[in-house]
């Protein structure tokens, strides 16, 4: 009777026919939850990147912030400042510094194009 039952289906093929039919449609409310899930992820798995970023920017901008009013100290002072110079140009000071600010707003800029270049 088992077999037969399986063959010619009982009461419950019909029902998970109709949950199968209705998998395959997505209402409106059902849409705007998969997408906001998606952007809540895409966020999520963005946190430890923009954490990294905001690490950065601040301790060579302090770093570099402070070797600047450094260099403006000496000055004032009519110090020689090409030892200090030498030292700044040997650690990239300047290079370094312009990278971390093109890291931390130059991902946001791009994310902003990309942002405007997606159909709406």
């Amino acid at each position: 009777m088992g077999i037969l039952a399986n063959i010619f289906g009982t009461g419950d093929v019909v029902k998970e026919g109709f949950k199968l039919i209705d998998s395959f449609h997505t209402s409106e409310p059902e849409l705007i939850a998969a997408q906001t899930k998606s952007k809540t992820d895409l966020l999520t798995a963005y946190h430890p990147f923009k954490l990294a970023q905001r690490y950065m920017a601040v301790l060579f901008t302090v770093n570099f912030i402070t070797a600047f009013w450094f260099a403006v100290g000496l000055w004032g002072l009519d110090k020689d400042l090409q030892g200090f110079i030498d030292l700044m140009l040997a650690f990239n000071m300047g290079w370094i510094m312009l990278t971390i600010v093109g890291f931390y707003f130059g991902g946001g800029a791009f994310e902003g194009i990309l942002k405007a270049k997606q159909p709406k």
